[in-house]
């Protein structure tokens, strides 16, 4: 395809009069460059956050991380110079700043710092000057050997495997197939979370033990029927599998499925998140505000 089509043209001032971006191939794009001197991660977050606020308006992203020096910079200003557009960066080095600072007034690009303002506002209200390290959020710390120790546990129960020692888990996540057990999963533990998940078969009995557990919480995902089918459907047909009639996609036994799930949660008052319209992140922070209150509740309970 050509690239041509593809391009923008995009008229931008640094001192904020806009740009204009062109349609392209029936959608409007625009680029954005993200400058990290670190993995890039906050960055991401941010500006996806932002993009998806405008509807129809998709962004070309260009992510340059652990740019420190001036030549990694080189290469980033002449892809900026190439390619106009906004331009995002957390970079604490101030010779390589106010480098990539200029190029962009130069350019006509519109450039951000994405963590000064955040930064200000710590130093005035903290009254102390700051120590510049370049990804100092990625440090080897407890916490982050916390989060490794608790995605290796999560990856050795995942799908209901090692059930034996639930009890040794944060949270247990239960729900039928393709409820999003396993995604979930790894994202908590990338939070440093403990995770386990076990799935619900027909015909097949619970885990010993997984009824009785009280330090661990037992969270239950559930998702509408329609949804279901429709996931294990894709799923058989990436497989190129011919169960196209099994009970496995047949709507009154998902359905069944669903029903007795949720009878299983209600007997032993798991708290239950519908999957439906949720995505894993948002799922995710359900589940850590739950766990939250548990591990409060499981905390004043051993207090004398």
């Amino acid at each position: 395809m050509d690239k041509a089509k593809f391009r923008l043209s995009i008229k931008a001032s640094s001192m904020g009069k806009g740009y204009e971006v062109k349609r392209g191939m029936g959608r409007n794009f625009f680029h954005l460059h993200l400058v990290s001197d670190s993995t890039g991660e906050t960055l991401i977050t941010v500006a996806r956050a932002a993009t998806a606020l405008y509807q129809g308006i998709a962004a070309i992203e260009h992510v340059y991380p652990l740019i420190r020096t001036a030549r990694q910079l080189d290469r980033v200003i002449a892809e900026i110079e190439n390619e106009p557009g906004i331009v995002l960066y957390t970079m604490v080095e101030p010779d390589v700043t106010e480098r990539l600072r200029r190029a962009c007034e130069e350019f006509g690009c519109p450039s951000l710092s994405v963590l000064e303002p955040v930064h200000n506002l710590f130093q005035s209200y903290l009254g102390v000057v700051t120590t510049p390290r370049p990804g100092a959020q990625h440090m080897l710390s407890a916490e982050y050997f916390r989060r490794i120790d608790a995605l290796n546990f999560t990856m050795l129960h995942d799908d209901g495997q090692m059930t034996e020692n639930l009890d040794q888990a944060d949270v247990v996540l239960v729900g039928i197939s393709r409820t999003s057990k396993t995604p979930t999963s790894i994202y908590l533990a990338n939070r440093g979370v403990k995770t386990a998940n076990v799935p619900l078969v027909p015909g097949v009995p619970l885990p010993e033990g997984l009824e009785n557990l009280t330090r661990a919480l037992v969270v239950g995902l559930v998702a509408s029927p329609e949804r279901i089918v429709q996931i294990r459907q894709n799923r058989l047909l990436a497989l190129n599998a011919d169960d196209k009639n099994s009970s496995y996609v047949d709507r009154e036994a998902v359905t069944d499925e669903i029903t007795k799930a949720r009878r299983l949660f209600e007997r032993h008052d798991w708290p239950v998140i519908d999957v439906t319209r949720r995505s894993i992140e948002e799922t995710a922070a359900a589940i850590l505000d739950l766990h939250k209150s548990h591990a409060a509740r499981l905390q004043a309970e051993q207090t004398p």
